[in-house]
């Protein structure tokens, strides 16, 4: 049990991360090929009780029906700036650069096509935010049917996002499940004593757009396999480091297959890593100049 001096002294620090003026805040989501999962995610962000200043789409090579959902859908429900590039292969991290030197915002959450936030999303990004630091949160995964079946209405009614509905549609009880519980006492403990790192991660992180341009953005060396996580190693060199929001910042992980998964990405990503790491490498030279 959490006696009332604890409860005091959670809420207290909560209030420390509460930046009493104001600024503008923005999301940047990677897509390819999946205009299903990210209209999703896009009802998402249009119910959002904290409504972002801005959505930069970088889409990395789709084709034209996902810009085509995106105008006809949402231009007139979200400020929406659409950054797209030829599709030569996963190049997420180039594209995720042109992104970020498209956005108008102070600060700036990343996401993907495939992670519905909750509706108050963005309000804890927002309300997190402190300088010198940037925001860590995960996602829950839902499995493929649940992913196919959610709707506008699961997302608006909060369906989506509840644990007993989403149990009476077949949802497997797992410990990881206690991410979905809304109590903010609960979330702000689970975030302390986590074991998970609060690592840059490119489903649900977020920070101050001077110090991403400061880091150079992604390093466009990388394929798939960490190659969001390294941008905060790089962060976390200059001082800036994570906060630990997963049990806080609530996303629906929408499954789907991964073909563009190789070893030899993985082993590149590794070395860079692993150089960022060795050298503390504060500004890639491989990124935005």
């Amino acid at each position: 049990m959490v006696s009332k001096l604890q409860k005091c002294c959670i809420f207290n620090s909560y209030l420390q991360y509460k930046d009493m003026n104001r600024f503008s805040i923005g999301v940047i989501i990677s897509t390819y090929n999946n205009p299903e999962w990210l209209r999703k995610t896009l009802w998402g962000y249009s119910l959002q009780t904290h409504l972002v200043d801005q959505v930069i789409i970088a889409d990395d090579g789709s084709r034209e029906d996902t810009r085509q959902m995106v105008e006809n859908e949402f231009y007139n429900l979200l400020n929406i700036s659409y950054v797209w590039h030829e599709d030569k292969g996963f190049r997420k991290t180039m594209i995720l650069n042109k992104a970020l030197l498209e956005a108008k915002t102070d600060y700036l959450i990343f996401t993907d096509q495939d992670c519905i936030p909750r509706e108050d999303f963005v309000q804890v990004h927002y309300d997190r935010a402190r300088k010198g630091r940037f925001l860590s949160g995960g996602y829950f995964k839902l499995p493929l049917d649940i992913s196919q079946s959610i709707t506008y209405d699961d997302i608006k009614s909060g369906n989506a996002f509840s644990l007993s509905y989403l149990r009476e549609h077949g949802l497997k009880r797992s410990f990881k499940s206690t991410k979905l519980f809304r109590n903010k006492y609960w979330s702000l403990i689970m975030n302390s004593i986590t074991p998970t790192k609060a690592s840059w991660n490119g489903m649900n992180s977020s920070g101050w757009r001077e110090d991403l341009l400061n880091a150079g953005g992604f390093d466009e060396r990388m394929a798939y396999g960490g190659e969001d996580r390294e941008l905060g190693e790089r962060l976390n060199n200059n001082g800036i480091r994570g906060i630990q929001i997963r049990y806080s910042a609530v996303t629906m992980h929408l499954d789907h297959g991964r073909p563009y998964v190789n070893t030899q990405a993985w082993e590149i990503n590794n070395a860079i890593r692993k150089e960022t790491k060795k050298k503390k490498i504060t500004k890639t030279q491989f990124g935005i100049k």
